[in-house]
């Protein structure tokens, strides 16, 4: 999973980002409302953690100006300001939740896991398909009952695939969210990744979709 960290303080930066790391998503951060704006409007996350008192472009204004333009990435929004005018202001913007500093990190990233499996229409963070079981909260994942041992990269693919079970999932898209936009693994890393990852949890359970990608079924 591919989650954009939009907070100016760098210290609550670099925490949240730890957290978020350590929990397997690939991280990404920016520190101003407007870089904000521009890359949640043209870049696919499958989250957003957005400050509200950000420099040049306010939170709450990136909020409306995302909702307005159609994007719906889910939004987790932080601020120090803790009234309940506030929370309601963020979410009548369009924001899925509300964080007031200071939080534990341990409930930002149960926060962030949750908008995001209620956007692809999950309601636990157990994902199963036929046989299969994802833990995505305690990254656990078992076939038939039995632990299967993933790394972080089959992981964030198995989990990725398994977020949007029923729906192919191109090749590029994949990668950009297992491995980052910014990194260019090899031209056949997927491929390798995705034979390695069938070998542990059962070869028909990642369908390959002729020239686009790959898919587990509902």
């Amino acid at each position: 999973m591919r989650a954009l960290v939009v907070e100016d303080e760098a210290q609550i930066a670099a925490e949240i980002c730890a957290h978020l790391t350590q929990a397997g998503y690939i991280v990404e951060t920016c520190a101003d409302g407007e870089e904000a704006w521009s890359r949640a409007g043209t870049e696919d996350f499958d989250g957003i953690i957005l400050d509200l008192g950000l420099p040049r472009l306010d939170g709450l204004s990136v909020v409306r100006q995302l909702r307005a333009a159609g994007v719906t990435t889910p939004i987790l929004v932080l601020t120090a300001r803790g009234t309940w005018t506030e929370r309601v202001a963020g979410i009548d913007a369009g924001a899925d939740d509300y964080l007031p500093k200071p939080f534990q990190p341990e409930e930002l990233v149960a926060r962030l896991g949750a908008i995001i499996r209620r956007s692809t229409g999950h309601t636990t963070p157990t994902l199963e398909a036929g046989p299969l079981r994802v833990d995505t909260r305690r990254m656990m994942t078992t076939v038939n009952g039995a632990p299967v041992s993933l790394s972080l990269l089959e992981f964030r693919a198995l989990r990725y695939l398994i977020h949007n079970k029923g729906r192919p999932v191109s090749q590029f898209e994949l990668g950009e969210h297992v491995y980052g936009a910014d990194q260019e693994p090899g031209s056949n890393a997927l491929e390798v990744l995705i034979a390695r990852l069938r070998k542990k949890i059962g070869g028909e359970l990642i369908e390959t979709q002729r020239g686009y990608g790959y898919l587990i079924r509902g």
